[in-house]
């Protein structure tokens, strides 16, 4: 399909365009911060994408939990296998947390100090399961303080066009 642009450009003009997409591919990590999320994105992970990887985090870290190496167990791909949760957001261009409205983020408090340090940006987007109001306040009050973009969705379609947009 022939964009706006490219009809109204004359046949001279054109010659000056450029064949080819003007960015390049993008590393996007993108993690379920719950369950019901993560069968989202297994969901999704099976579509084509320019550069995403999927993840999902591990439930918050308990203060009483040993902290050497807590962070290289923090994070698993779809699959299962452990990852290094620095080393995937240092290798990024941009995070993208998914949390379920109601669910427990506050593992997204890690994810975003981690950004932080690295310089990423931290986007979330919250799946809303029904009409709760009050689940989806709880998950923006969890979310707002780490997220440069925050975003209430309309489910798995929604969930695959912000991806999209962004060029995951």
């Amino acid at each position: 399909m022939i964009s706006e642009s490219a009809r109204a450009t004359s046949q001279s003009e054109s010659a000056y365009r450029v064949p080819y997409r003007n960015s390049r591919e993008r590393a996007v990590k993108v993690i379920a911060l719950d369950s019901t999320s993560a069968a989202l994105l297994d969901e999704l992970a099976r579509l084509p994408w320019n550069g995403a990887r999927f993840f999902t985090a591990a439930p918050p870290i308990r203060e009483n939990a040993p902290k050497e190496g807590a962070l290289k167990a923090w994070l698993a791909d779809l699959a299962g296998h452990t990852m290094d949760l620095v080393a995937e957001v240092s290798q990024s261009d941009f995070v993208v947390v998914v949390a379920s409205a109601g669910e427990d983020a506050r593992s997204a408090s890690v994810i975003a100090e981690i950004c932080a340090l690295r310089h990423k940006t931290l986007i979330a987007l919250v799946v809303p399961s029904a009409d709760d109001e009050d689940a989806v306040l709880a998950s923006l009050k969890q979310l707002r303080p780490y997220a440069k973009m925050l975003v209430v969705t309309h489910g798995r379609d929604y969930v695959e066009t912000m991806l999209s947009a962004l060029r995951a």
